[in-house]
């Protein structure tokens, strides 16, 4: 396969919705998810402030522009799925959509049903009104993943149900799993990309990726990842390319072995913390997109962040083979904080790889 990305050090950027609210006085409820004109609209309004802002890094370049996006791919904001199979939605003005979780019991997934929802047929309607409007529709919408799904839905008990009863707990877990896969091909059917809602490096790649959400992975052993989702991963992997995984804990290197089992590990969504030199000694060939933590990013001076990204770029040891993120900073990061990113990687690219 070819390399996912011929850019060297490619960058992006996601504000919290505190910071667009702040900034832009959007409001995050359930209109601003569903309503195809406040869809259009607000999304070019997030563009243009970027643009403002931002625009001399390439940020804001679809302000003049009003594109059908399906989902809100300026955030990190995974709930769908999960609301499809049956939790609850909470919306505020200033944060993205919680999940309610509904404490399921036992291992029942209704596969079909999560596709006749009222959750799923809001989608399917909100893209019909879209297509009539604008012959197409445009942006994905974050899939999540299927133990951060079924924490969700079960609570914390699902991790006491992978030790008392594996063999139900396996079945319910690939039960999800083909939910999630039936999903993220619909939306690939139409807007032929999947997860620049999980992450907008996405976008800077040379073609669309498939990047599956392990945020909760932090939680479980190494060798529960190996027995219960690895296979998931693996399977995934031989089927959708480039392939990747998204990890925001900071013990990423904690899986690096099995991750390195992964047939085709495209990408990796690493964690503020985690080891990338390890890492790269597991994954030669893999993609490392780099986040930055945005709560200390508030209390980085322009050294600091410097150090802290140079180690870690350093660390990775291939501009073609890494990027950087900063995902979720919130209202108190300045501009200034953010232009330093953009500068530094910059610096990172002139003389770190001559």
């Amino acid at each position: 396969m070819k390399p996912i990305c011929t850019k060297p050090l490619p960058v992006d950027i996601v504000f919290h919705p505190s910071w667009w609210n702040k900034h832009t006085g959007i409001v995050f409820d359930e209109d601003f998810f569903y309503n195809p004109q406040r869809r259009v609209e607000d999304e070019r309004r997030m563009e243009q402030e970027l643009y403002d802002r931002f625009g001399k890094y390439g940020l804001g370049a679809d302000h003049d522009k009003d594109l059908p996006q399906i989902g809100a791919v300026h955030l990190a904001a995974g709930y769908l799925v999960s609301e499809m199979l049956g939790c609850g939605i909470e919306y505020t003005a200033n944060s993205a959509p919680q999940v309610i979780c509904p404490h399921h019991e036992g291992f029942e997934i209704d596969e079909e049903g999560a596709f006749r929802s009222p959750a799923f047929k809001r989608l399917e309607k909100l893209i019909g009104e879209l297509k009539a409007k604008y012959g197409y529709v445009c942006g994905d919408i974050n899939w999540g993943g299927v133990l951060n799904i079924a924490i969700d839905l079960k609570g914390e008990s699902v991790l006491m149900d992978m030790v008392m009863e594996p063999e139900k707990t396996k079945a319910y877990f690939a039960a999800i799993g083909r939910v999630i896969e039936r999903f993220f091909t619909y939306i690939y059917s139409e807007t032929k990309t999947t997860s620049i809602s999980v992450n907008r490096l996405a976008r800077l790649l040379d073609g669309p990726l498939y990047l599956h959400s392990e945020c909760s992975h932090t939680m479980i052993s190494t060798e529960d990842y190996h027995d219960f989702l690895l296979p998931i991963d693996a399977a995934w992997s031989e089927k959708y390319r480039p392939y990747g995984i998204h990890y925001c804990g900071r013990d990423p290197h904690r899986h690096a072995e099995n991750f390195a089992r992964v047939p085709h590990l495209d990408f990796l969504d690493l964690g503020w913390g985690g080891d990338v030199k390890l890492l790269r000694e597991a994954l030669p060939g893999t993609f490392f997109n780099i986040r930055l933590d945005p709560v200390s990013l508030n209390d980085f001076n322009r050294e600091e962040l410097e150090q802290a990204i140079r180690e870690r770029v350093a660390a990775s040891k291939d501009p073609y083979l890494t990027g950087i993120c900063c995902i979720n900073m919130d209202d108190k990061v300045r501009d200034e904080q953010v232009c330093a990113i953009y500068d530094i990687a910059e610096e990172c690219r002139q003389t770190m790889f001559k």
